[in-house]
């Protein structure tokens, strides 16, 4: 199993939690075609999870410091990584 996959599960072994500082995965910039601009500098702090159907949303509040442009609220967390000491924890 991928880390992509597990991150989305309950419980997975980097499951996303509210109060978790995180990022866009790095696989959802490639697979988006985001690997330079704003997206990949995007940092914020989970403050909610919402299930939705099959989906589990995290509600992100993005840092607004600098220029960088409004971020979506809710993000499916299969596409974040959870930032731990300045580190993003995502991995090929």
């Amino acid at each position: 199993m991928t880390d992509w996959v597990r991150r989305s599960k309950r419980g997975g072994a980097i499951a996303i939690a509210p109060g978790d500082r995180v990022a866009y995965s790095k696989q959802w910039l490639h697979s988006t075609g985001q690997m330079t601009g704003d997206a990949p500098h995007a940092r914020g702090t989970v403050t909610a999870l919402e299930d939705l159907g099959s989906l589990r949303l995290a509600v992100v509040q993005w840092d607004t410091s600098g220029d960088l442009p409004d971020f979506p609220e809710k993000v499916n967390v299969k596409n974040l990584s959870r930032i731990h000491e300045g580190i993003i924890l995502d991995r090929d």
